[in-house]
């Protein structure tokens, strides 16, 4: 049988991303909304940081607390990338500003 501990580890990882006719997307497991534009989203999930392209983006609903975010407009791609993009794309950015 499994721990409460060992199921809130597990649930914390899960993340639900749905489609709907490429104009509505509907995201669980959002830790943080880095950037955002009417072209680009970029935000830290569970699992990993997603980069969301298309046009007209908009965050429609963000919850922080449960992690969930509904975002519309036309999505041209979703894609995660490892975290390591991320910490090298902040310490080029660092160094340009010191």
């Amino acid at each position: 049988m499994e721990s409460k501990k060992d199921m809130n580890a597990e649930n914390s990882k899960k993340s639900l991303m749905t489609i709907e006719n490429r104009k509505k997307l509907l995201l669980t497991g959002v830790s943080e909304v880095v950037s955002f534009n009417d072209e680009q989203i970029e935000l830290n999930t569970n699992l990993g940081f997603l980069i969301i392209k298309g046009r007209e983006l908009k965050m429609n609903k963000l919850d922080v607390q449960n992690g969930d975010i509904v975002i519309i407009g036309l999505i041209n791609s979703c894609a995660y990338t490892g975290s390591d993009n991320k910490s090298n794309k902040d310490s080029i950015i660092s160094r340009l500003f010191k």
